[in-house]
């Protein structure tokens, strides 16, 4: 197909849409390539608007890495707002890149990264504003390999016809290698055409293709088992995982967005992977195991990152950034570093227990002081022992005393609402909790302008964890037990209106799970969606909880399943589960014995600092635990001279 650039067409439609910005590209270390000269061609693309895709560190990763390589090129797309689908779709404007504004079906490859599955009907419109066949099975040799990657590919089943081929795990590697398949198929003259290059990348045990495996069903309607139907294809296919991360220093360039975006900072990884073991994070158990970039990495790459982008902020990012066993010497080292320049630096929200005002302080030293954000998850500690997030109520009393005393007036407290054995009364304590924070805060600073906000979403269970088999509660129940939990805190007269309250209604929760635990049935329920004008379903506005039913029950109407059977259902051990022929590395036996952990409200420890538990990661992945201390100081790049002194 021609790939010349579609914005001739494009063009004159940009005053008639909002925030045309997101569509024009040329923003500061984007990359074009010569066409011609590439023998293989990405378009990457993270299925959300541009202000939440582009600060997106998987695809600017992704984009960086494969530009880097001499005959290959990578570019971005988006998913665009129902007001330029309609005028794309009026004027026959294809979905196109922002770099070059190449159509989409030019490329050799459609890449794809779900975060979460609320995504998929922008994967379907933008497979039709391409002119790509939904349908992998209706694909020729002239249209791309749809591809994707991110958390939500460790259950890719839902999109299954949809899609050619999932990546699970770490996509540094796992791209090239790809890469060097299609490149020497192609060199080849393209034999066997489209199924032969998909079973070159099957029979490498680390792509899954879908339609390579055949699922057969139960009367009852469980998967009765997933197997290969073509000789040569592994019987279950391996997750990618990325040692040493000082050898993946990406981005060394990111993107500077032309538009404001949701982050708007440089981040740099400072680990992946997490092993505190919370049962309900799914992020945590699939990027098993830790592997720390070392604390001279880090410095590295903020050094050059900040250069390439005239950013003012840092993000140290990860699962547990505070958890990084050098991250005091981090945060001083940087905060020393740029005291000048007034960089700031931030983390994601911190654990209880890792929280010390050092950190904090050095942390806030270059940059404005905002609110602290801790996430205790469960609001008694009956829960938190059976989601084994190992904070206690002294715990969190004594840290946000430390931080309302030194001067801090804003705390944010996460929890979720709908965990495996909750009850009303688990759901009511996190007021009680709420009101102590106050009142701590109150004494500790002798101050009455404190404030805690409290911010809950709804528990969803995930595949590759030991809540995969845990019943999901039912949307009515869960709005029921959040209004009592606002109720109680808005009649107390005392702190109620120190305390804000943000919570989600269960509707969404049951969308994203039913596609988190759902099988290739679910598929015809995101097309039917689709089709039914559903797009952006992450975003309040756009989503529509009635959409989504009806289409499941005209869906699902012959078979033995329903929306209720896919999520509020308990699961057995002995049954089949859609993603069992994915390996994550996690054993199935041990994610079954920390569900029944959970049951009895045990706790596990941190195998970083505790012996093997036996999960499983690091055998079968031959991969092991990477972490410090490396003794290393980060120390300034240059020693600035006195004013009035020569150097």
């Amino acid at each position: 197909m021609p790939a010349d650039s579609v914005f001739p067409r494009l063009e004159p439609l940009l005053p008639r849409v909002q925030k045309p910005i997101q569509y024009v590209g040329g923003e500061l270390n984007s990359t074009v390539k010569d066409w011609d000269a590439a023998a293989v061609r990405w378009a990457l693309m993270y299925p959300d608007a541009y202000e939440v895709g582009l600060p997106n560190q998987g695809v600017m990763i992704l984009y960086e890495v494969l530009n880097e390589v001499a005959d290959v090129l990578a570019e971005r797309t988006y998913a665009v707002w129902p007001d330029m689908e309609k005028l794309m779709r009026e004027h026959s404007v294809p979905q196109f890149t922002v770099d070059a504004h190449r159509p989409v079906k030019a490329f050799d490859v459609f890449g794809v990264s779900f975060s979460t599955e609320l995504g998929y009907t922008n994967l379907l419109n933008a497979l039709d504003l391409a002119g790509i066949p939904l349908e992998a099975a209706d694909r020729t040799e002239d249209d791309p390999i749809v591809l994707i990657g991110g958390h939500a590919s460790f259950n890719p089943e839902p999109i299954a016809d949809f899609i050619d081929a999932a990546v699970v795990g770490d996509g540094e590697q796992a791209v090239l290698q790809i890469t060097d398949v299609i490149r020497a198929w192609k060199a080849e003259g393209r034999p066997g055409g489209r199924d032969e290059l998909l079973f070159r990348l099957a029979v490498t045990g680390g792509v899954y293709v879908p339609r390579f495996y055949d699922v057969d069903y139960l009367e009852d309607g469980r998967i009765q088992r997933v197997a290969p139907n073509r000789s040569g294809v592994p019987w279950r296919v391996s997750k990618h995982t990325v040692m040493d991360l000082d050898e993946w220093p990406y981005p060394k360039q990111p993107l500077v967005p032309l538009a404001e975006t949701v982050h708007e900072r440089m981040s740099v990884e400072i680990f992946r992977g997490c092993t505190r073991g919370c049962r309900f994070c799914q992020a945590g158990m699939i990027t098993r195991p830790v592997r720390e970039r070392s604390i001279t990495g880090i410095g590295e790459m903020v050094e050059k990152g900040l250069k390439a982008t005239g950013f003012e902020e840092v993000g140290l990012l990860s699962l547990s950034s505070a958890d990084h066993t050098e991250i005091g010497e981090v945060a001083k080292g940087l905060a020393d570093r740029y005291t000048e320049d007034k960089i700031g630096l931030s983390l994601p929200s911190t654990r209880v227990d890792a929280f010390n005002i050092d950190l904090a302080n050095e942390l806030t030293r270059n940059g404005r002081r905002s609110g602290l954000t801790f996430a205790p998850e469960g609001g008694s500690e009956r829960m938190r022992k059976v989601i084994n997030k190992m904070v206690s109520e002294e715990d969190l009393i004594r840290t946000v005393a430390t931080a309302y005393g030194n001067g801090w007036r804003q705390v944010k407290l996460y929890f979720m609402c709908g965990l495996p054995t909750e009850t009303d009364e688990d759901v009511l304590q996190i007021a009680e909790m709420a009101k102590k924070v106050i009142a701590k805060g109150r004494e500790v600073s002798g101050s009455r302008d404190i404030r805690c906000t409290v911010s809950i979403g709804g528990f969803v269970p995930k595949p590759h964890t030991p809540f995969q088999w845990a019943p999901q509660l039912d949307a009515k129940t869960t709005d029921e037990r959040l209004q009592k939990l606002r109720d109680v805190i808005r009649a107390d007269r005392q702190y109620g209106k120190s305390i804000g309250f943000r919570y989600h209604d269960g509707k969404p929760g049951i969308v994203e799970g039913l596609l988190s635990r759902g099988d290739r049935r679910v598929g015809k329920i995101i097309r039917a969606v689709w089709e039914d004008g559903g797009r952006f379903d992450g975003w309040s506005e756009h989503f529509s909880f009635d959409r989504w039913m009806k289409s499941a029950e005209k869906a699902l109407a012959d078979e033995p399943v329903d929306v209720d059977w896919y999520t509020t259902r308990e699961r057995d051990w002995n049954e089949v589960l859609p993603w069992d022929h994915l390996d994550s590395g996690l054993d199935k036996d041990w994610l079954w014995e920390d569900w029944q952990d959970a049951l009895d409200e045990v706790e596990v420890e941190d195998c970083r600092w505790t012996p093997c538990f036996d999960c499983g990661v690091c055998p079968q992945m031959q991969t092991e635990i990477q972490i410090g201390p490396t003794g290393q100081k980060l120390l300034p790049l240059s020693v600035k001279q006195p004013s009035g002194q020569g150097v």
